[in-house]
C-alpha cells in the first residue's frame, strides 16, 4: 500500500505550520505501507497542481492531506469539502477568490472516502484529542481537499482521499493567550495513529460524532 502524506507550508503571518513539522516525521514506512511525502504552497489553484501531479506520479492507494486550524483543540479529519473558495484572508500569493466555485463542473460537495471515524477512535486511543469535523471551511485546505476528491471521483477510481486538520504548536500561542495547541510530538503520534487506521480499516466504523453544530 501506499498513501500520499501532504502538508501546508507556513502562511497567514506565521513562520512554522504545524502541518509541515509534523508531516516531516511522520514514518516513511508503516505496517506494511510506504509514505510518500509532499510539501504544498497555500496558493489557490497551485495547491491543487501541486498534489494532483503527485497523484499522477505516484498513484498511492490513498491520500491524506494535512492542514493547520488554529483555535481547534484537537486533531479534526473532515466529513466534507465544498465546491466554493471564498478567502477570509489571501493566499501566500495574494490571491483571495470571494464566492467562486473551485470546479464549474464539480459536485456541490465531495465526501471524504477515508475510514475519517475511525482515524477519530485511533487517534484518541493514542491519547491525543480529536473530533470529526463537518467543515473544512472555504479557505486553501478546503480547496485542496475538494480539489482531491474531484480528481479521484474524475479519473481515479478505488484511490480514497480526505484531509485533515492539526491544531497549532506550543510555540505558536506564546502571544495569543487561551489559544489551544499540541506539541509537535502528540501530532506526529495522532498523524500515524490516523495513517495506521487508513492502513488497517476497509469499511468505516459505524461510531456516534454528529454534531448539532
Amino acid at each position: 500500500m501506499k498513501i500520499l502524506l501532504t502538508a501546508f507550508e507556513p502562511f497567514g503571518g506565521d513562520t512554522v505550520n504545524p502541518a509541515q513539522e509534523a508531516v516531516a516525521l511522520v514514518a516513511d514506512e508503516m505496517d506494511g505501507a510506504r509514505i510518500v511525502k509532499v510539501d504544498v504552497p497555500v496558493v489557490f489553484g497551485k495547491a491543487i497542481e501541486t498534489v494532483r501531479a503527485a497523484m499522477e506520479r505516484e498513484k498511492p492507494d490513498a491520500v491524506l492531506c494535512i492542514g493547520q486550524a488554529g483555535g481547534r483543540v484537537g486533531m479534526t479529519p473532515e466529513r466534507v469539502a465544498i465546491n466554493v473558495d471564498d478567502g477570509r484572508i489571501p493566499d501566500n500569493e495574494g490571491n483571495q477568490p470571494v464566492d467562486q466555485p473551485i470546479y464549474a463542473d464539480g459536485a456541490p460537495a465531495y465526501f471524504a472516502t477515508l475510514p475519517v471515524k475511525a482515524m477519530v477512535a485511533a487517534i484518541r486511543e493514542a491519547g491525543i484529542p480529536a473530533s470529526l469535523s463537518n467543515t473544512a471551511g472555504t479557505y486553501v485546505c478546503n480547496h485542496l481537499m475538494y480539489g482531491v476528491l474531484y480528481h479521484i471521483a474524475k479519473s481515479c477510481p478505488g484511490m480514497k482521499g480526505g484531509f485533515m486538520h492539526v491544531p497549532f504548536l506550543h510555540e505558536q500561542v506564546m502571544n495569543r493567550p487561551g489559544t489551544a495547541s499540541l506539541s509537535k510530538a502528540d501530532i506526529v503520534r495522532g498523524l500515524e495513529a490516523a495513517l495506521r487506521a487508513i492502513i488497517d480499516t476497509d469499511h468505516d466504523a459505524a461510531l456516534v460524532m454528529g454534531e448539532t453544530h
